[in-house]
Protein backbone atom coordinates (compact mmCIF):
# COMPACT_ATOMS: atom_id res chain seq x y z
CA UNK A 1 0.00 0.00 0.00
CA UNK A 2 2.49 2.52 0.45
CA UNK A 3 4.63 3.96 -2.43
CA UNK A 4 8.32 3.30 -3.40
CA UNK A 5 10.37 5.63 -2.58
CA UNK A 6 12.07 7.93 -5.12
CA UNK A 7 15.57 8.76 -4.04
CA UNK A 8 16.22 11.23 -6.80
CA UNK A 9 14.77 13.73 -8.90
CA UNK A 10 13.62 12.14 -12.33
CA UNK A 11 13.92 13.95 -15.77
CA UNK A 12 11.16 13.35 -18.32
CA UNK A 13 11.24 10.33 -20.50
CA UNK A 14 10.38 9.39 -23.47
CA UNK A 15 10.35 6.21 -25.21
CA UNK A 16 13.83 6.38 -26.24
CA UNK A 17 15.32 9.48 -25.44
CA UNK A 18 15.48 12.01 -23.09
CA UNK A 19 12.89 15.13 -23.28
CA UNK A 20 14.46 18.23 -22.19
CA UNK A 21 11.74 20.19 -22.51
CA UNK A 22 8.62 21.76 -24.16
CA UNK A 23 9.14 23.70 -27.58
CA UNK A 24 6.29 26.22 -26.92
CA UNK A 25 6.84 27.15 -30.88
CA UNK A 26 6.27 23.60 -32.31
CA UNK A 27 3.94 22.43 -29.56
CA UNK A 28 5.56 19.31 -29.20
CA UNK A 29 8.11 17.75 -26.25
CA UNK A 30 12.21 18.45 -27.09
CA UNK A 31 14.29 15.32 -27.07
CA UNK A 32 17.96 15.11 -26.76
CA UNK A 33 19.58 14.97 -30.46
CA UNK A 34 16.81 17.22 -31.66
CA UNK A 35 17.38 20.98 -32.89
CA UNK A 36 16.72 23.57 -30.43
CA UNK A 37 16.43 26.37 -32.97
CA UNK A 38 12.96 25.62 -34.28
CA UNK A 39 11.68 27.47 -31.45
CA UNK A 40 12.00 28.21 -27.56
CA UNK A 41 12.27 25.50 -25.38
CA UNK A 42 10.91 25.75 -21.78
CA UNK A 43 13.05 23.37 -19.76
CA UNK A 44 11.65 20.35 -18.47
CA UNK A 45 11.07 20.91 -14.78
CA UNK A 46 13.21 18.87 -11.70
CA UNK A 47 10.79 16.23 -10.00
CA UNK A 48 10.52 13.81 -7.58
CA UNK A 49 8.67 11.57 -9.71
CA UNK A 50 8.51 11.20 -13.30
CA UNK A 51 7.02 12.73 -16.55
CA UNK A 52 6.77 10.25 -19.71
CA UNK A 53 5.64 11.07 -23.26
CA UNK A 54 6.05 7.47 -23.84
CA UNK A 55 3.44 6.48 -26.45
CA UNK A 56 1.85 3.46 -24.71
CA UNK A 57 1.68 5.41 -21.35
CA UNK A 58 -0.26 8.37 -23.36
CA UNK A 59 -2.58 6.16 -24.91
CA UNK A 60 -3.36 4.40 -21.72
CA UNK A 61 -4.38 7.87 -20.65
CA UNK A 62 -6.53 8.72 -23.76
CA UNK A 63 -9.84 6.94 -23.09
CA UNK A 64 -11.97 6.61 -19.84
CA UNK A 65 -14.45 4.41 -18.77
CA UNK A 66 -17.15 5.47 -20.83
CA UNK A 67 -14.89 4.89 -24.22
CA UNK A 68 -17.22 7.65 -26.10
CA UNK A 69 -14.19 10.36 -26.22
CA UNK A 70 -10.26 10.00 -27.29
CA UNK A 71 -8.35 13.00 -25.57
CA UNK A 72 -4.55 11.65 -25.62
CA UNK A 73 -2.06 13.88 -23.51
CA UNK A 74 1.28 15.49 -24.21
CA UNK A 75 2.49 13.92 -20.89
CA UNK A 76 1.75 11.56 -17.80
CA UNK A 77 3.08 12.82 -14.78
CA UNK A 78 3.44 10.08 -12.16
CA UNK A 79 3.94 12.27 -8.97
CA UNK A 80 5.76 11.15 -6.09
CA UNK A 81 4.33 14.08 -3.85
CA UNK A 82 1.99 17.23 -4.28
CA UNK A 83 4.68 19.28 -4.80
CA UNK A 84 5.44 17.51 -7.83
CA UNK A 85 1.68 18.25 -8.98
CA UNK A 86 1.90 21.92 -7.79
CA UNK A 87 5.85 22.14 -9.80
CA UNK A 88 3.90 20.62 -13.23
CA UNK A 89 1.29 22.82 -12.58
CA UNK A 90 3.21 26.04 -12.46
CA UNK A 91 5.36 24.78 -15.81
CA UNK A 92 1.89 23.94 -17.57
CA UNK A 93 0.81 27.79 -16.89
CA UNK A 94 3.90 29.22 -18.32
CA UNK A 95 3.71 26.96 -20.97
CA UNK A 96 -0.04 27.43 -21.90
CA UNK A 97 -1.45 23.84 -21.02
CA UNK A 98 -3.63 22.06 -19.14
CA UNK A 99 -3.35 19.51 -16.57
CA UNK A 100 -6.10 17.13 -14.98
CA UNK A 101 -6.09 14.01 -12.38
CA UNK A 102 -6.81 10.89 -13.50
CA UNK A 103 -8.02 8.67 -10.94
CA UNK A 104 -6.64 5.50 -12.88
CA UNK A 105 -9.69 3.15 -11.21
CA UNK A 106 -10.36 -0.58 -11.34
CA UNK A 107 -8.15 -3.47 -10.20
CA UNK A 108 -4.86 -5.11 -11.30
CA UNK A 109 -4.02 -4.01 -14.86
CA UNK A 110 -7.18 -2.75 -15.62
CA UNK A 111 -7.12 0.58 -14.69
CA UNK A 112 -8.58 3.73 -16.20
CA UNK A 113 -10.37 6.88 -15.48
CA UNK A 114 -13.62 6.11 -14.54
CA UNK A 115 -15.36 8.63 -16.17
CA UNK A 116 -18.03 8.27 -18.68
CA UNK A 117 -17.50 11.41 -21.11
CA UNK A 118 -13.57 12.53 -20.99
CA UNK A 119 -14.22 14.89 -17.71
CA UNK A 120 -11.25 13.80 -16.59
CA UNK A 121 -9.24 13.68 -20.25
CA UNK A 122 -6.59 16.64 -20.66
CA UNK A 123 -6.07 16.73 -24.96
CA UNK A 124 -2.66 17.89 -25.68
CA UNK A 125 -1.97 18.56 -21.84
CA UNK A 126 -0.96 16.83 -18.83
CA UNK A 127 -2.34 13.74 -17.07
CA UNK A 128 -1.23 13.43 -13.30
CA UNK A 129 -1.73 9.45 -12.60
CA UNK A 130 -3.30 9.62 -9.18
CA UNK A 131 -2.27 5.72 -8.51
CA UNK A 132 1.22 7.62 -7.76
CA UNK A 133 -0.79 8.83 -4.81
CA UNK A 134 -1.22 5.63 -2.99
CA UNK A 135 -0.48 5.40 0.95
CA UNK A 136 -2.82 5.04 3.67
CA UNK A 137 -1.00 7.54 6.20
CA UNK A 138 -3.23 6.81 9.20
CA UNK A 139 -6.72 5.24 10.17
CA UNK A 140 -8.10 6.31 14.04
CA UNK A 141 -11.23 5.34 15.91
CA UNK A 142 -13.45 8.20 13.83
CA UNK A 143 -11.34 8.77 10.33
CA UNK A 144 -8.65 8.17 7.88
CA UNK A 145 -6.11 10.54 6.48
CA UNK A 146 -5.23 8.80 2.67
CA UNK A 147 -3.30 10.05 -0.74
CA UNK A 148 -6.24 10.97 -3.47
CA UNK A 149 -4.96 7.74 -5.40
CA UNK A 150 -6.01 5.31 -2.77
CA UNK A 151 -9.17 3.06 -3.95
CA UNK A 152 -12.03 2.97 -1.41
CA UNK A 153 -11.73 -0.61 -1.16
CA UNK A 154 -8.28 -0.06 0.24
CA UNK A 155 -9.27 2.12 2.37
CA UNK A 156 -12.10 -0.34 3.14
CA UNK A 157 -10.27 -3.42 3.85
CA UNK A 158 -7.87 -1.59 5.92
CA UNK A 159 -10.51 0.30 7.89
CA UNK A 160 -12.85 -3.07 8.58
CA UNK A 161 -9.52 -4.62 10.27
CA UNK A 162 -10.04 -2.42 12.95
CA UNK A 163 -14.21 -2.95 12.49
CA UNK A 164 -14.67 0.39 10.54
CA UNK A 165 -15.85 1.55 7.63
CA UNK A 166 -16.21 4.33 5.43
CA UNK A 167 -20.19 5.13 5.76
CA UNK A 168 -20.91 6.10 2.50
CA UNK A 169 -19.62 3.52 -0.28
CA UNK A 170 -20.11 3.49 -4.20
CA UNK A 171 -21.83 0.46 -5.46
CA UNK A 172 -18.12 -0.53 -7.54
CA UNK A 173 -15.26 0.61 -4.96
CA UNK A 174 -12.10 0.19 -6.98
CA UNK A 175 -12.53 3.94 -7.30
CA UNK A 176 -10.05 6.71 -6.15
CA UNK A 177 -10.85 8.48 -3.34
CA UNK A 178 -9.70 12.04 -5.07
CA UNK A 179 -11.84 11.53 -7.58
CA UNK A 180 -14.86 10.36 -5.98
CA UNK A 181 -14.94 13.07 -3.98
CA UNK A 182 -14.48 15.77 -6.56
CA UNK A 183 -17.58 15.24 -7.91
CA UNK A 184 -19.65 13.88 -5.23
CA UNK A 185 -19.22 10.11 -4.58
CA UNK A 186 -22.74 8.86 -3.97
CA UNK A 187 -23.95 5.22 -2.75
CA UNK A 188 -26.70 3.56 -0.88
CA UNK A 189 -26.45 5.23 2.28
CA UNK A 190 -26.68 9.02 0.43
CA UNK A 191 -29.67 9.69 2.58
CA UNK A 192 -28.15 9.14 5.78
CA UNK A 193 -24.74 10.54 5.56
CA UNK A 194 -25.29 12.59 2.15
CA UNK A 195 -22.50 12.06 -0.32
CA UNK A 196 -18.90 10.68 0.26
CA UNK A 197 -17.73 14.73 0.00
CA UNK A 198 -19.97 15.03 2.73
CA UNK A 199 -17.88 12.51 4.45
CA UNK A 200 -14.47 14.53 4.02
CA UNK A 201 -12.64 16.32 7.16
CA UNK A 202 -9.77 17.95 5.58
CA UNK A 203 -8.58 17.39 2.37
CA UNK A 204 -4.59 18.26 0.87
CA UNK A 205 -5.19 20.52 -2.34
CA UNK A 206 -2.81 22.14 -4.98
CA UNK A 207 -5.09 24.98 -6.57
CA UNK A 208 -4.09 25.96 -10.24
CA UNK A 209 -1.89 29.05 -9.30
CA UNK A 210 0.62 25.79 -7.90
CA UNK A 211 0.11 26.34 -4.40
CA UNK A 212 0.00 23.35 -1.79
CA UNK A 213 -3.00 24.54 0.69
CA UNK A 214 -4.60 22.22 3.09
CA UNK A 215 -8.69 22.88 3.32
CA UNK A 216 -10.95 22.51 6.00
CA UNK A 217 -14.32 23.73 7.46
CA UNK A 218 -12.82 26.45 9.40
CA UNK A 219 -9.17 26.90 7.14
CA UNK A 220 -9.20 27.68 4.18
CA UNK A 221 -13.25 27.16 3.69
CA UNK A 222 -14.34 28.61 0.55
CA UNK A 223 -11.76 26.66 -1.51
CA UNK A 224 -12.93 23.40 0.62
CA UNK A 225 -17.00 23.77 0.01
CA UNK A 226 -15.60 24.31 -3.83
CA UNK A 227 -13.27 21.81 -4.26
CA UNK A 228 -15.19 19.22 -3.07
CA UNK A 229 -18.00 18.26 -5.50
CA UNK A 230 -16.38 21.22 -7.71
CA UNK A 231 -15.50 18.98 -10.65
CA UNK A 232 -11.65 19.65 -10.24
CA UNK A 233 -12.56 23.17 -11.38
CA UNK A 234 -10.20 25.11 -8.60
CA UNK A 235 -7.51 22.31 -7.40
CA UNK A 236 -6.49 18.98 -7.74
CA UNK A 237 -7.15 17.17 -4.42
CA UNK A 238 -3.69 15.08 -3.28
CA UNK A 239 -4.59 14.10 0.21
CA UNK A 240 -8.16 13.47 2.26
CA UNK A 241 -9.33 12.70 5.92
CA UNK A 242 -12.56 10.95 5.72
CA UNK A 243 -14.71 9.61 8.45
CA UNK A 244 -14.90 6.63 9.35
CA UNK A 245 -17.58 4.54 11.57
CA UNK A 246 -17.96 1.55 13.20
CA UNK A 247 -18.82 -1.18 11.26
CA UNK A 248 -21.62 -3.78 11.29
CA UNK A 249 -20.80 -7.80 10.84
CA UNK A 250 -23.85 -8.84 9.32
CA UNK A 251 -26.44 -7.25 6.65
CA UNK A 252 -30.17 -8.80 5.90
CA UNK A 253 -30.88 -7.66 2.19
CA UNK A 254 -34.88 -7.13 1.83
CA UNK A 255 -35.61 -7.12 -2.28
CA UNK A 256 -38.77 -6.10 -2.89
CA UNK A 257 -40.43 -6.13 -6.13
CA UNK A 258 -43.11 -3.68 -7.48
CA UNK A 259 -45.38 -4.02 -10.94
CA UNK A 260 -46.92 -0.66 -10.26
CA UNK A 261 -44.83 2.84 -9.92
CA UNK A 262 -46.80 4.75 -7.74
CA UNK A 263 -46.27 1.84 -5.29
CA UNK A 264 -42.65 2.08 -5.76
CA UNK A 265 -42.13 5.86 -5.19
CA UNK A 266 -44.54 5.53 -2.04
CA UNK A 267 -42.71 2.74 -0.31
CA UNK A 268 -39.14 4.28 -1.30
CA UNK A 269 -40.57 7.97 -0.08
CA UNK A 270 -41.93 5.86 3.80
CA UNK A 271 -38.48 3.85 4.17
CA UNK A 272 -36.38 7.20 2.96
CA UNK A 273 -38.89 9.64 5.88
CA UNK A 274 -38.73 6.85 8.62
CA UNK A 275 -34.66 5.81 8.27
CA UNK A 276 -35.17 2.14 9.14
CA UNK A 277 -32.91 1.23 6.79
CA UNK A 278 -29.42 2.33 6.77
CA UNK A 279 -28.90 1.34 2.94
CA UNK A 280 -31.13 1.98 0.19
CA UNK A 281 -31.55 1.60 -3.05
CA UNK A 282 -33.78 1.40 -5.99
CA UNK A 283 -33.86 -0.19 -9.50
CA UNK A 284 -36.64 -0.05 -12.53
CA UNK A 285 -35.96 -3.39 -14.78
CA UNK A 286 -36.94 -2.52 -18.16
CA UNK A 287 -39.25 -5.46 -19.57
CA UNK A 288 -39.10 -7.01 -22.96
CA UNK A 289 -41.47 -6.75 -25.91
CA UNK A 290 -44.01 -3.64 -24.53
CA UNK A 291 -44.55 -5.26 -21.56
CA UNK A 292 -44.64 -2.19 -18.47
CA UNK A 293 -41.31 -1.62 -16.50
CA UNK A 294 -41.11 -3.30 -12.80
CA UNK A 295 -39.41 -1.94 -10.05
CA UNK A 296 -37.00 -3.04 -7.05
CA UNK A 297 -36.08 -1.92 -3.70
CA UNK A 298 -33.17 -3.34 -2.13
CA UNK A 299 -33.10 -2.38 1.47
CA UNK A 300 -30.14 -3.49 3.86
CA UNK A 301 -30.58 -3.91 7.81
CA UNK A 302 -27.17 -4.63 9.64
CA UNK A 303 -26.72 -6.68 12.80
CA UNK A 304 -23.59 -7.99 14.51
CA UNK A 305 -24.69 -10.99 16.53
CA UNK A 306 -25.87 -14.27 14.76
CA UNK A 307 -29.16 -13.75 14.50
CA UNK A 308 -30.83 -11.70 12.41
CA UNK A 309 -33.56 -8.74 13.09
CA UNK A 310 -37.22 -10.51 12.07
CA UNK A 311 -38.21 -9.70 9.10
CA UNK A 312 -41.73 -8.51 9.31
CA UNK A 313 -41.55 -5.09 11.64
CA UNK A 314 -38.99 -4.52 8.74
CA UNK A 315 -41.28 -4.41 6.57
CA UNK A 316 -44.49 -3.19 7.86
CA UNK A 317 -46.33 -0.25 6.24
CA UNK A 318 -44.57 -1.65 2.62
CA UNK A 319 -47.06 -2.99 -0.02
CA UNK A 320 -44.49 -4.65 -2.42
CA UNK A 321 -45.91 -7.56 -4.99
CA UNK A 322 -43.09 -9.82 -4.01
CA UNK A 323 -40.28 -10.39 -1.54
CA UNK A 324 -36.96 -11.95 -0.90
CA UNK A 325 -34.28 -11.98 1.95
CA UNK A 326 -31.04 -12.99 2.10
CA UNK A 327 -28.15 -12.93 4.14
CA UNK A 328 -24.36 -12.12 4.19
CA UNK A 329 -21.35 -10.43 5.66
CA UNK A 330 -21.12 -6.85 5.14
CA UNK A 331 -18.00 -7.13 3.58
CA UNK A 332 -19.44 -9.48 1.08
CA UNK A 333 -22.51 -7.06 0.72
CA UNK A 334 -19.94 -3.86 0.10
CA UNK A 335 -18.26 -5.95 -2.67
CA UNK A 336 -21.33 -6.58 -4.66
CA UNK A 337 -20.80 -4.92 -7.26
CA UNK A 338 -17.66 -6.68 -7.89
CA UNK A 339 -19.29 -10.16 -9.49
CA UNK A 340 -21.81 -7.44 -11.55
CA UNK A 341 -18.35 -6.38 -12.84
CA UNK A 342 -16.76 -9.65 -13.62
CA UNK A 343 -19.86 -11.08 -15.64
CA UNK A 344 -19.58 -8.16 -17.76
CA UNK A 345 -16.12 -8.41 -18.11
CA UNK A 346 -16.18 -12.24 -19.26
CA UNK A 347 -18.97 -11.00 -21.63
CA UNK A 348 -17.01 -8.60 -23.56
CA UNK A 349 -19.04 -5.27 -22.59
CA UNK A 350 -16.84 -3.53 -20.24
CA UNK A 351 -14.31 -2.02 -22.99
CA UNK A 352 -17.58 -1.26 -25.10
CA UNK A 353 -19.04 2.50 -25.15
CA UNK A 354 -21.06 3.24 -22.39
CA UNK A 355 -23.26 5.97 -22.41
CA UNK A 356 -24.46 6.93 -18.76
CA UNK A 357 -26.72 9.12 -17.98
CA UNK A 358 -27.41 10.63 -14.19
CA UNK A 359 -29.38 12.81 -13.16
CA UNK A 360 -31.24 13.98 -9.90
CA UNK A 361 -34.51 14.36 -9.98
CA UNK A 362 -37.09 17.13 -8.16
CA UNK A 363 -39.38 14.12 -6.14
CA UNK A 364 -42.73 16.02 -6.86
CA UNK A 365 -41.34 15.41 -10.93
CA UNK A 366 -40.06 12.03 -10.66
CA UNK A 367 -43.41 10.52 -11.86
CA UNK A 368 -43.73 12.63 -14.36
CA UNK A 369 -40.32 12.11 -15.80
CA UNK A 370 -40.08 8.27 -15.23
CA UNK A 371 -43.99 7.55 -16.80
CA UNK A 372 -42.36 9.92 -19.95
CA UNK A 373 -38.94 8.38 -19.37
CA UNK A 374 -39.03 4.92 -19.14
CA UNK A 375 -41.54 4.40 -22.92
CA UNK A 376 -38.50 5.52 -24.75
CA UNK A 377 -36.23 2.95 -23.10
CA UNK A 378 -35.35 -0.86 -23.96
CA UNK A 379 -33.49 -3.97 -22.88
CA UNK A 380 -31.41 -3.30 -25.33
CA UNK A 381 -30.53 0.25 -24.65
CA UNK A 382 -30.00 -0.80 -20.91
CA UNK A 383 -27.51 -3.72 -22.35
CA UNK A 384 -26.08 -6.03 -19.42
CA UNK A 385 -26.50 -2.66 -17.48
CA UNK A 386 -29.25 -1.33 -14.67
CA UNK A 387 -31.32 1.68 -14.06
CA UNK A 388 -30.98 2.76 -10.72
CA UNK A 389 -34.06 5.08 -9.10
CA UNK A 390 -33.45 5.96 -5.46
CA UNK A 391 -34.64 8.76 -2.67
CA UNK A 392 -32.38 10.99 -0.47
CA UNK A 393 -32.61 13.92 1.14
CA UNK A 394 -31.39 17.06 -0.44
CA UNK A 395 -30.03 18.67 2.92
CA UNK A 396 -27.78 16.01 3.51
CA UNK A 397 -25.67 17.11 0.69
CA UNK A 398 -23.62 20.03 2.39
CA UNK A 399 -21.58 21.67 -0.01
CA UNK A 400 -22.66 24.36 -2.56
CA UNK A 401 -21.08 22.85 -5.91
CA UNK A 402 -23.04 19.20 -5.47
CA UNK A 403 -26.07 20.89 -7.46
CA UNK A 404 -29.55 19.30 -6.51
CA UNK A 405 -33.20 20.24 -7.31
CA UNK A 406 -34.44 23.21 -4.86
CA UNK A 407 -37.09 20.41 -3.12
CA UNK A 408 -36.38 18.52 0.35
CA UNK A 409 -36.46 15.72 -1.50
CA UNK A 410 -34.77 14.92 -5.07
CA UNK A 411 -34.16 10.83 -6.54
CA UNK A 412 -31.30 9.37 -8.30
CA UNK A 413 -31.82 8.62 -11.87
CA UNK A 414 -28.80 6.40 -12.60
CA UNK A 415 -28.79 4.81 -16.32
CA UNK A 416 -25.37 2.57 -16.30
CA UNK A 417 -26.05 1.11 -19.52
CA UNK A 418 -23.99 -1.88 -20.85
CA UNK A 419 -25.04 -1.65 -24.04
CA UNK A 420 -24.19 -5.02 -26.08
CA UNK A 421 -20.60 -4.38 -28.22
CA UNK A 422 -20.42 -2.74 -31.27
CA UNK A 423 -24.02 -0.86 -30.70
CA UNK A 424 -23.33 2.34 -32.10
CA UNK A 425 -23.63 4.84 -29.26
CA UNK A 426 -24.88 8.14 -30.87
CA UNK A 427 -28.31 7.47 -30.74
CA UNK A 428 -28.14 6.73 -27.00
CA UNK A 429 -26.26 9.93 -26.71
CA UNK A 430 -28.93 11.90 -28.78
CA UNK A 431 -31.79 10.34 -25.95
CA UNK A 432 -29.73 11.43 -23.24
CA UNK A 433 -29.98 14.96 -24.62
CA UNK A 434 -33.43 14.78 -25.18
CA UNK A 435 -33.84 13.13 -21.05
CA UNK A 436 -31.30 15.92 -19.56
CA UNK A 437 -33.54 18.58 -21.55
CA UNK A 438 -36.82 17.28 -20.53
CA UNK A 439 -35.31 16.98 -16.88
CA UNK A 440 -33.88 19.98 -16.54
CA UNK A 441 -37.60 21.75 -17.57
CA UNK A 442 -39.07 19.46 -15.00
CA UNK A 443 -36.33 21.08 -12.66
CA UNK A 444 -33.70 18.71 -12.53
CA UNK A 445 -30.26 18.78 -12.35
CA UNK A 446 -27.36 16.44 -13.70
CA UNK A 447 -24.60 14.30 -11.37
CA UNK A 448 -21.61 14.88 -13.29
CA UNK A 449 -20.13 12.00 -14.22
CA UNK A 450 -22.64 10.86 -17.10
CA UNK A 451 -22.86 11.74 -21.04
CA UNK A 452 -24.62 14.43 -21.66
CA UNK A 453 -23.49 16.12 -25.56
CA UNK A 454 -23.23 19.31 -26.72
CA UNK A 455 -23.45 20.87 -23.14
CA UNK A 456 -23.14 24.84 -23.74
CA UNK A 457 -22.51 27.84 -21.82
CA UNK A 458 -25.57 28.30 -20.56
CA UNK A 459 -26.62 25.13 -20.11
CA UNK A 460 -23.84 24.96 -17.13
CA UNK A 461 -25.14 28.50 -15.90
CA UNK A 462 -28.46 26.76 -15.55
CA UNK A 463 -27.11 24.32 -14.44
CA UNK A 464 -25.21 26.20 -11.14
CA UNK A 465 -28.21 28.33 -10.86
CA UNK A 466 -27.27 30.79 -8.12
CA UNK A 467 -24.06 29.09 -7.05
CA UNK A 468 -22.68 30.03 -10.70
CA UNK A 469 -21.14 33.02 -9.38
CA UNK A 470 -19.48 31.09 -6.27
CA UNK A 471 -18.07 28.60 -8.93
CA UNK A 472 -16.76 31.13 -11.48
CA UNK A 473 -14.82 33.66 -8.52
CA UNK A 474 -13.41 31.10 -6.46
CA UNK A 475 -12.22 29.42 -10.27
CA UNK A 476 -10.99 32.57 -11.26
CA UNK A 477 -9.50 32.84 -7.72
CA UNK A 478 -7.80 29.66 -7.77
CA UNK A 479 -7.22 29.02 -11.27
CA UNK A 480 -7.10 32.07 -12.96
CA UNK A 481 -5.52 30.85 -16.44
CA UNK A 482 -8.02 28.17 -16.19
CA UNK A 483 -5.56 25.20 -16.08
CA UNK A 484 -7.20 22.78 -14.59
CA UNK A 485 -9.55 20.16 -15.79
CA UNK A 486 -10.89 21.21 -18.92
CA UNK A 487 -12.48 17.62 -19.81
CA UNK A 488 -15.77 18.69 -17.87
CA UNK A 489 -15.74 21.15 -20.76
CA UNK A 490 -17.61 23.69 -17.78
CA UNK A 491 -15.60 26.62 -18.63
CA UNK A 492 -14.86 26.02 -22.52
Amino acid sequence: MNRPSLSRRALLTGAAATVIGFNTTTRTWATTGDPTTAGRISPAPALQGTLTTAPATRAAFAQDFGRLTTTTPYAVLNPACAQDIATVITYARRNNLKVAMNGQSGNGGELESHSNYGQAGVQGGIAVNARSLNRIHAITPTNATVDAGVTWAQLTDAALTQGLTPPCLTDYLHLSIGGTISVGGIGSTVHKYGLQADTVEAIEIVTGTGRVLTATPTRNTELFHTALAGAGQVGIITRATVKLVPAPHNARVLTLYYDDLTTYLTDQQTLLNDGRFPSQVGEILIQPAGRPPRYKIEAVAHYNDTTPPPTAPLLAGLTPTTTETTDTTYRDYTYRADAFADTIKNLGYWNAPKPWLSLFLPATQTHTFLTEALPQLTPDDIGQGLLLCYPFHTSKLTHPLAITPDEPTAYLFDLLAFPHPDTDPTPALTRNRHLYDRAVQLGAKRYLVGAIPHMTPTDWQTHYGPHWTTLTTTKNHHDPTHTLTPGQNIFP
